[in-house]
């Protein structure tokens, strides 16, 4: 009772509110989606089927091709259209086991996970003595040669933040460390997980593949505040032990699975969509089995309206977005193989955004440079703000990770910013897992998605010229 008459009173402040340029029966339209979404809980049913299902995703294993099939197959039930599997070549990292273990002065064992990516120790593991860093910077700070037969290890906090940018601000530790510590002579890397929690479960993640890289841990952020105990009351380093049979293993296939609502002018694009591929510690539910989930469901709302928006809404699951590849291709392998096949037809994409950042409410709305206050812009607050939405007078710059190649090509982003302030609790870890979500957070963002995306889709707004324009 409840929901209902939250959705009732959200649709008697949208009559209440003053006309606009846009099209009215496009503003009603996108009203009728945003309220349906509110008491249907279709993202909530796909994340909860998929990570029953399939479990984890790790990119190029048969558990993420088989949730593509089946992706594929729910698309097709939906009543998207020109639903394909697009298949690229990719090397399959498998994680192994590892392990760690304080020698000296206070012999105990460590919880780490290896880094994506990072290759195996040798059988009998690696043993050194241990040069702790409190700061990344410290590390970079250190002469060339400092560290030669030593394990490098980096304690920095992640700091906890509604928008991430605590992740934004340490993930390089993990992206470049490795490589870092031994160009200067380290023979292990170790770091504080990137985790904003307290509990002792370690948080996967890629680092950098690439020459001279050496095998990367992160550990629990209890043991990295341990690691801190031991070196203030002692003063013997401390001697460290690492075993890991990780490494590439073989080569292996990921895909990225497409769906569409076609409309009424085929050739202008919006994309969305989240990706498929996950972590091995959990079932990757949000990460990103909750952003796969949310746009489909925008998506599978949209299908069934009795008319077709002006402009083709496609979503993309893409694959491999997690594990880093060997050189050249690195990261994002989904993200870049969808934007090298598109690229001589890119100019027909109006727009792109995914969602990646687990299912917590969406709490604003960022448009490409030049829409601020337009017709759209108006538009499109009308009919998200009883959602608890706020206009983001900062430029889109990004649509998230898998978006991003496709964005360097020239298509404009877009953003629903969804409240991450405890995603890093769970990002990457064994704990992330269907509990994690709020079934009504995860309604108030595929209500936001609908609605926006018809706004979008049935309107002629061009943000290349807004843009460029004086």
């Amino acid at each position: 009772m409840t929901r209902l008459l939250a959705v009732l009173a959200l649709g008697a402040l949208s009559l209440a509110a003053p006309a606009l340029a846009q099209s009215p029966e496009t503003i009603a339209r996108a009203e009728s989606l945003r309220d349906r979404a509110l008491v249907e809980n279709r993202g909530y049913e796909i994340v909860a089927d998929l990570t029953t299902r399939f479990g984890p995703r790790l990119a190029g294993s048969a558990s993420e091709q088989a949730s593509a099939a089946w992706g594929a197959e729910l698309f097709r039930s939906l009543g998207f259209t020109n639903v394909e599997i697009e298949s690229f070549p990719l090397a399959y990292w498998e994680r192994g086991t590892a392990t760690a273990e304080i020698l000296s002065p206070f012999p105990q064992p460590l919880v780490v996970v290896a880094l994506g990516g990072s290759p195996a120790t040798p059988g009998a593991g690696i043993e050194g003595e241990v040069v702790v860093f409190e700061t990344f910077q410290q590390l970079l700070d250190a002469p060339m040669g400092s560290l030669t037969g030593k394990i490098a290890m980096v304690l920095q906090d992640t700091v906890q933040a509604q928008d991430g940018r605590g992740y934004g601000a340490t993930s390089p530790i993990r992206g470049r460390g490795p490589i870092e510590a031994g160009r200067r002579g380290a023979v292990a890397f170790v770091l504080r997980s990137l985790g904003t929690h307290d509990h002792r479960f370690a948080h996967a993640g890629a680092t950098t593949v690439g020459e001279g890289q050496i095998p990367a841990f992160a550990m629990s952020p209890p043991d990295a505040d341990q690691v801190r105990r031991i070196v203030a009351r002692s003063d013997r380093p401390i001697r460290l032990r690492l075993t890991s049979t990780s490494g590439y293993g073989r080569d292996s296939r990921s895909q990225n699975v497409i769906g569409e609502v076609v409309g009424t002018h085929p050739d202008e694009v919006i994309v969305i969509g989240g990706h498929l591929d996950s972590w091995d510690l959990g079932t990757g539910a949000i990460d990103d089995g909750a952003g796969v989930a949310i746009t489909a469901a925008a998506l599978a709302l949209i299908a069934e309206m009795p008319v077709k928006p002006r402009r083709t809404i496609r979503v993309v699951w893409w694959g491999a977005e997690e594990v880093s590849q060997p050189p050249p291709a690195q990261g994002l392998a989904g993200g870049r193989f969808y934007a090298e096949r598109r690229r001589d037809g890119i100019g027909g994409h109006v727009a792109i955004s995914e969602s990646d950042f687990g299912a917590g409410r969406i709490y604003s709305l960022a448009l490409p440079a030049g829409a601020g206050n337009t017709d759209f812009q108006k538009a499109a607050m009308r009919v998200l703000t009883p959602l608890g939405i706020l206009w983001d007078g900062a430029p889109a710059t990004g649509g998230g990770p898998d978006t991003g190649p496709t964005v360097a090509l020239g298509v404009p982003a877009f953003r629903l910013n969804q409240d991450g302030t405890d995603y890093f609790d769970w990002h990457h870890t064994a704990d992330d897992v269907l509990d994690r979500i709020d079934p009504e957070a995860m309604d108030q963002n595929v209500a936001a998605w609908a609605a926006f995306l018809w706004l979008l889709a049935d309107s002629d707004v061009d943000f290349r010229a807004l843009r460029t324009a004086p």
